[in-house]
């Protein structure tokens, strides 16, 4: 029952967020609006209540301090990265400067949750697309400029790694 009542508040609040300011005053919502995602939000708790990495998540969403470290990473060092990568891929763009390829790390991380959390990083880093993940957690990235072809974590995703590791294990 508490799988189905965090999914359910999560589920809600993302659908407020969604909709918000669809009601008749800015920033509040129609009566019709949070009738309908209340249905929405029990459907997704019912179905989504025994996600395969829920353990691991309802272990993140229940402490605090884990919740400020996500903060800190994103206000941190993704945004740097973003913006780092953004600069990299202009400049190459420019120059034609381009040696692409799929390259292999070994990230060490133990929890499905951590991968899935490395591997959207690294996908919305400009320059760098998580194309697979094999059975031992390993990250499969095609790269922009690929400098050598069994590269360390660091050269690819820079201190992404070690923060999920401080966040999610």
């Amino acid at each position: 029952m508490k799988k189905f009542l965090i999914t359910f508040c999560l589920a809600f609040l993302f659908y407020l967020m969604l909709t918000i300011g669809t009601g008749p005053m800015l920033f509040f919502w129609a009566e019709d609006e949070i009738f309908v995602g209340i249905l929405i939000s029990i459907f997704i708790g019912i179905i989504a209540k025994d996600l395969a990495f829920w353990n691991e998540f309802y272990n993140f969403v229940k402490s605090p301090i884990r919740w400020f470290l996500f903060l800190i990473y994103i206000l941190g060092p993704f945004f740097f990265a973003m913006a780092k990568a953004n600069l990299d891929v202009a400049y190459r763009v420019i120059t034609g400067k381009i040696n692409p390829g799929i390259v292999k790390i070994s990230t060490g991380l133990r929890t499905d949750l951590g991968t899935t959390m490395l591997a959207n990083s690294i996908t919305l880093t400009p320059g760098t697309l998580t194309v697979d993940v094999d059975e031992n957690n390993n990250l499969y990235i095609h790269w922009i400029n690929v400098k050598n072809k069994e590269p360390k974590p660091e050269e690819v995703c820079g201190n992404l790694l070690s923060w999920v590791k401080k966040i999610i294990e």
